[in-house]
């Protein structure tokens, strides 16, 4: 991934210059997520963060079902796009502006972590490392973790930037022993521009302390 300045930089960019929808990630609705968190348990009064949510409407439901949301994004221009959707439910959802490698996130407190897309553009070993070190400070014991990355035979390239293309083997190895996969879907999305890519999805629940 580019250095923390330039990715932010990067991100500001993306959602400067094309409209949400237009993105090559964009989803009307997180089915695949919503289905797989719903099965792990997520219910009222659960609290989730949606790491790189940007502008997608996984908040929208997650409200709607009454759990606790907080949404963290590099690019606060994609934040706002979420908040003007929401309107006046925006209050009820805590936007933090940050890299999640460094971002002040408070500990063991979540019960659900949910990424779909940035882990993948974590590429290299330190950068990873410290996402999983961030994941394991705020996660709560026997927290859920759903990652959701490009799969082996994804693209290369994302966005105009390199990916890691991660099996279910490298996500196990990456998060360690202590994460017991519960779930793991292959997903086709089709891009807003017609193109497929291979998506791989996983679910893992932490251990108790």
């Amino acid at each position: 991934m580019q250095p923390d300045g330039h990715a932010a930089a990067h991100w500001q960019a993306v959602y400067r210059d094309r409209p949400a929808d237009r993105v090559s990630w964009y989803v009307p609705r997180l089915a695949t997520s919503l289905r797989l968190l719903h099965g792990a348990g997520l219910a009222p009064g659960s609290r989730l963060i949606d790491v790189g949510g940007g502008a997608s409407t996984l908040v929208d439901d997650v409200l709607a079902l009454g759990a606790e949301v907080e949404v963290l994004d590099l690019a606060d221009s994609a934040l706002a796009v979420a908040q003007e959707r929401l309107g006046a439910r925006a209050a009820q959802v805590q936007w933090r502006v940050g890299d999640v490698r460094d971002a002040a996130l408070p500990p063991s407190h979540y019960d659900y972590w949910h990424d779909r897309a940035v882990l993948h553009f974590l590429t290299d070993t330190d950068a990873a490392g410290r996402y999983v070190a961030q994941l394991r400070r705020a996660l709560k014991p026997q927290g859920h973790v759903l990652l959701a990355g490009f799969a082996p035979a994804g693209p290369e390239r994302c966005s105009g930037l390199v990916v890691a293309r991660r099996s279910v083997d490298e996500l196990d190895a990456l998060l360690g022993a202590d994460f017991h996969r519960l779930a793991t879907e292959h997903e086709a999305h089709r891009t807003p521009g017609g193109a497929e890519q291979a998506f791989l999805y996983a679910l893992y629940r932490r251990a108790a302390a």
